[in-house]
């Protein structure tokens, strides 16, 4: 069986990534020092850029250099289609005790599905705002959410919507919770 790089995708993602965050290639590859055309060619996956590059990239875009890697190879019959659980992308900690990893295929959706990992003692102390609309659905444990500064408690089988209010979260249990959450637009 022959299995497809995970490097196949990151082109795709670097260009949904510049254009969700509204950036033309020009400011991006001008922000970095290049030309418009080198940036064109990592879009398409013509060239690869250098570790440096990637981290300058994913300082402009505001994500971890983490993200653009940490998927196995997949089937070309399953590419685009099927994640495997060991072939998740991992997204990086934003915060310390949360660990993101992406379910969609890739990030060309207009909406996308991250697993959580919440570890016990893992908190968000600020209040994040974002414009989007999300749904989080807990598997296991249990999350202390506050939502547009309302408090709530929720365990396996709840779930919870946001909808661009201010919001932060807390694991106050001794177990990891586990989340399925929505967003919509991405973020990543």
């Amino acid at each position: 069986m022959t299995l497809l790089a995970s490097s196949e995708s990151l082109g795709q993602d670097l260009r949904v990534l510049r254009k969700r965050r509204g950036l033309t290639l020009a400011e991006v590859a001008g922000s970095m020092g290049r030309s418009v055309g080198w940036l064109s060619q990592v879009e398409r996956n013509l060239s690869e850029p250098s570790a440096d590059e990637l981290a300058q990239l994913a300082s402009i875009f505001g994500i971890s250099v983490k993200s653009f890697f940490g998927r196995a190879p997949v089937r070309p019959d399953e590419a685009d289609v099927i994640v495997r659980n060991d072939a998740r992308r991992a997204l990086g900690r934003r915060v310390g005790g949360l660990v993101e990893e992406l379910v969609s295929p890739d990030l060309t959706d207009d909406f996308e599905v991250i697993h959580s990992t919440f570890q016990p003692g893992a908190e968000r102390l600020d209040d994040v705002t974002r414009p989007t609309q999300e749904v989080g659905y807990i598997v296991s444990g249990a999350l202390e959410i506050t939502i547009d500064n309302q408090t709530f408690t929720v365990g396996p089988g709840d779930s919870f919507r946001i909808r661009g209010e201010p919001f932060r979260w807390a694991n106050r249990g001794s177990v990891p919770c586990v989340a399925i959450w929505v967003i919509a637009p991405p973020v990543y």
